[in-house]
């Protein structure tokens, strides 16, 4: 068996556009189908999806949510 969560991302000449699979899993059990994984952030301006462990999915777009406002959305910083 594969287990796996993937999030797809494309980028276009003035569009772009994130997939995820959607699902909270533990083991081989599905606790969610339908979680939030993608999200977005600094006031609509960008667009961002995190695979990995639920737990750590979570945190992550709350740290990074975080770091875009006291960076004021400057991803470079």
């Amino acid at each position: 068996m594969f287990d796996a969560t993937t999030i797809l991302a494309c980028k276009g000449k003035n569009k772009s556009v994130i997939g995820g699979d959607g699902q909270v899993t533990f083991g081989n059990s599905i606790l969610k189908g339908n979680a939030t994984k993608i999200r977005k952030l600094h006031n609509g301006d960008v667009l961002a999806g995190f695979a990995g462990s639920t737990a750590d999915a979570f945190n992550l777009f709350d740290m990074f949510e975080n770091i875009l406002e006291q960076k004021k959305g400057d991803l470079l910083k």
